[in-house]
């Protein structure tokens, strides 16, 4: 029997179809569930995918990454490289973890529902692609940092973090339930494979992944790695999808990519900038998260939206501006709430450290300089307990993140400026003007309660910071501490103080 060759069977079996008779199609394919909106049922039948694959090509494939993967593992496994990593770097290692971990197996169940209710049968098989991915993803990173719990109790986060009620997986969970597993496929699909994975999946593992190698971590760079490579495969429903909204939608093409996008840059910012640009040792940090964001992010989300008719996000001065604050913010904010996380935040302000970060930001002394200096001189002068949490920062209604960020007023001076809004009789803080518009346009589906909702709820017993740490599950031998006083305040030992005060806060 004479093989086909595979451009003659790959458009037949990868488009698979039928045409329903014991159920119409709107049970088969609820509005609610699948999304189609303003778009003709049969203009889904243009949807297409650049990069096609067999079953036998994907399994072949992802066969070769598997043992390539482990077997760097298996072989570094019986090395001391572990053990001679930066500390602030270990901390970066444990951020993703815990904070990607169980988020790649959400990510699962969002490609199940396209492979579902995705409106072509071609768009059905690639989700069913990118399912089997999103599950390998998680067992990977799952495997890897169980591995490390041993040597260090706060690497079991890898695979408790997102259950837990600490503030970062309650923030991470708003995020992703949002856009993963509350969404119709549609929307799905423009946040997920587009904005989210196509723009701020290389900001996680491309640019960790090159300083993970400069740190000397090779195993975590492998494994990232490795994810990364499965990503630009199913990445491509979004593109396709946005192809056939855009002529059908645009207004709600654009609404719904620039809220995951908006949503993403949030996240990343607590992410992925502290580990950039503070747990990194400076040596070898290969770019600033500014840097990066512009080259790898930025360049590339605008030249996607123009390519298809769209305009720049109606947020996009604000978004830019804050590449040079928001993780600066959310990394004060983090360390001085260290004891809520799972790993050790580095505070990395020492000289050499504060002379990088006024290189990458000129702005950085001005906003930040007499606030860190305050930290210093507290513990310089064995007053750390100045520098410890004793109450709770507002928290956003709309990303769950504090409200730190600073902006400009026409004098020169930088001040964090209360955004709120009243709504059926409730007051609602927000930490930027996007998050607050995007809650307005959402209110009526935004039900998650922040942690200080919570609290004031009486959720949280007692409610006291022993209570609050006791809620979200951190114990003693995990809780968060800078790994090293002493480096980076050693330089400023025998200066005059600029003020013995406890600055509350002051991210």
């Amino acid at each position: 029997m004479t093989l086909l060759k595979r451009e003659e069977w790959q458009d037949f079996v990868r488009d698979v179809d039928w045409t329903l008779s014991y159920v119409d199609e709107e049970a088969a394919f609820p509005e609610w569930f699948s999304g189609t909106g303003k778009v003709p049922r049969e203009a889904w039948l243009k949807w297409e995918e650049d990069y096609k694959v067999s079953y036998q090509e994907y399994v072949y494939t992802q066969r070769e990454k598997e043992t390539s993967t482990y077997a760097v593992k298996a072989a570094l496994s019986r090395s001391t490289t572990f053990d001679h990593l930066d500390e602030g770097w270990k901390s970066s290692t444990k951020m993703h973890f815990g904070g990607v971990a169980q988020v790649e197996y959400t990510a699962v169940l969002a490609e199940l529902k396209m492979a579902r209710f995705g409106l072509n049968g071609a768009w059905r098989n690639m989700a069913t692609f990118g399912q089997l991915d999103e599950l390998r993803h998680n067992a990977l990173t799952t495997y890897f940092g169980h591995e490390f719990v041993v040597k260090d109790p706060q690497y079991d986060w890898t695979q408790k973090a997102y259950t837990t009620n600490d503030w970062v997986p309650i923030s991470l969970r708003t995020l992703f339930d949002g856009i993963m597993t509350t969404s119709n496929v549609v929307d799905c699909a423009l946040q997920v494979p587009l904005a989210f994975e196509t723009g701020f999946t290389n900001l996680q593992f491309v640019a960790l992944s090159a300083d993970a190698l400069e740190s000397g971590d090779i195993n975590f760079a492998n494994m990232i790695s490795s994810i990364q490579t499965d990503e630009a495969r199913h990445s491509q429903q979004g593109v396709a999808t946005l192809e056939i909204l855009v002529e059908h939608d645009p207004v709600r093409a654009q609404w719904v990519i620039d809220k995951g996008f908006w949503g993403s840059a949030r996240a990343f910012a607590a992410l992925t900038g502290p580990s950039m640009d503070y747990y990194t040792p400076v040596e070898h940090r290969k770019q600033s998260y500014r840097e990066f964001m512009e080259e790898w992010i930025v360049d590339q989300f605008v030249r996607t939206i123009e390519d298809y008719g769209l305009k720049k996000p109606w947020f996009w001065d604000e978004f830019m501006r804050g590449l040079d604050t928001w993780h600066h913010s959310l990394h004060m904010g983090m360390w001085w709430w260290r004891p809520t996380l799972w790993w050790k935040p580095k505070a990395g302000v020492s000289k050499d450290e504060r002379d990088w970060l006024r290189e990458k930001y000129p702005n950085w002394e001005t906003v930040y300089g007499d606030k860190w200096d305050v930290i210093i001189d507290n513990i310089n002068n064995n007053n750390v307990e100045a520098t410890l949490p004793e109450t709770l920062p507002y928290l956003c209604s709309t990303c769950h993140l504090p409200c730190c960020n600073p902006t400009q007023s026409r004098d020169g001076s930088w001040r964090i400026r209360n955004k709120s809004l009243s709504y059926s009789g409730r007051t609602y803080h927000f930490c930027s003007n996007g998050c607050r518009q995007i809650w307005w346009k959402d209110r009526d589906n935004v039900n998650h309660q922040t942690l200080v909702d919570r609290f004031l709820a009486g959720a949280i017993q007692p409610m006291t910071v022993e209570g609050i740490l006791g809620y979200m599950g951190m114990t003693p031998e995990v809780m968060g501490d800078d790994p090293d006083y002493t480096a980076w305040t050693k330089d400023y030992v025998g200066r005059e103080a600029t003020g013995l005060v406890q600055v509350g806060g002051a991210s």
